[in-house]
């Protein structure tokens, strides 16, 4: 039997190309050929579910340049961490619709950077009629990765983004969709409260390399598990059935790549997770030590011989920023075995 590719993702679109989150992001990802596509939710002050990758938006959108919005500008504590700047949960959506997108990482990513200012900030339902649209037009399944941002604290300040979830998709068509839709989130309890709610779906339990779950800190302190060891193997048979599958810093999957210690694809397979990992960027800035190259920052290094020991740990699933690469490496073992088949 032929080898299964991973599941390559979009994530946040093609943010290497784009504006992450922008309409021409989630076109460029579908066009390229994605087996899905990545919005991360938060929420306005009216309960719409926006897609940013963060509930502060001064970084991704033209707000700071806005002066009928300098007032909104403040502090907060958003999971244990004091930020300042722009928040979603401070704008209507008929406020945060007149915002544009910029580019989040303008040195590194110049091209994309030249789209600033051009496309409106997306709302949940913008992308799920995108990618109804992509499915129709391509005859293919194309599936959404919802990430739900900062569920604790959009709780705590009235704006539970789990209720909200379901009644969208539900309005929207998504319980029965034309692909597949996957949950995730770094706070399990998130994930726990939306499948109670019988959202049909694949739920999948973000991992950091470092640090607690926010959720669980809030509820326990100190006690709270790691995120390490919430995989380790205890971990690991605890996450069983009550989640479908973990996905993983892919730094955590590079480590034990090199050292043979440290999360096992293996191990969890073997309860029956899924393994995705985030993200695959080919970028000198993002790679790990040992496939950096010549050209500075922004020129791309050995991103390949690097998604090779991803590719070869048998994850389920990749995150990538650059839509196009992503989807030619690790569809090309596959595409080999097929022909080899075919030749036989």
């Amino acid at each position: 039997m032929a080898p299964r590719h991973p599941l390559v993702i979009g994530h946040r679109g093609a943010p290497g190309y784009r504006p992450e989150h922008s309409r021409s992001s989630y076109h460029l990802a579908l066009a390229m050929g994605v087996d899905a596509v990545e919005p991360d939710i938060v929420v306005s002050r009216d309960g719409v579910l926006v897609v940013r990758h963060e509930n502060e938006i001064s970084g991704t959108t033209d707000v700071a340049t806005r002066p009928e919005f300098a007032d909104r500008r403040t502090t907060k504590v958003v999971d244990g961490q004091a930020l300042t700047g722009w928040f979603t949960e401070d704008f209507t959506w008929d406020e945060l619709r007149t915002l544009r997108c910029r580019e989040r990482l303008p040195k590194i990513r110049r091209t994309s950077a030249s789209f600033d200012d051009r496309q409106p900030v997306l709302r949940l339902r913008d992308v799920l009629d995108l990618v109804r649209a992509a499915c129709a037009e391509q005859s293919r399944p194309i599936g959404v990765v919802l990430e739900i941002k900062h569920a604790t604290y959009f709780a705590g300040i009235g704006l539970d983004p789990v209720p909200l979830i379901a009644t969208e998709l539900a309005e929207s068509g998504w319980i029965a969709p034309p692909g597949p839709v996957v949950f995730e989130a770094f706070e399990s309890t998130a994930l726990t409260r939306l499948r109670a709610l019988g959202i049909p779906g694949t739920y999948i339990y973000l991992i950091e390399a470092s640090g607690r779950p926010f959720d669980l800190v809030a509820a326990r302190g100190a006690s709270a598990p790691t995120y390490r060891e919430s995989v380790d193997p205890a971990g690991l048979d605890a996450l069983a059935g009550d989640v479908d599958g973990v996905s993983v810093d892919r730094r955590m999957i590079l480590e034990t790549a090199r050292t043979g210690h440290g999360f096992s694809v293996a191990d969890a397979h073997a309860r029956g997770l899924q393994v995705y990992t985030w993200t695959c960027r080919p970028e000198n800035t993002f790679l790990t030590t040992g496939f950096t190259g010549r050209g500075g920052g922004a020129a791309f290094g050995d991103y390949e011989g690097e998604w090779a020991l991803i590719r070869d740990a048998g994850v389920d699933g990749v995150f990538v920023d650059h839509a196009d690469l992503g989807v030619e490496f690790f569809r090309r073992e596959a595409r080999g075995a097929r022909a080899a088949g075919a030749r036989a």
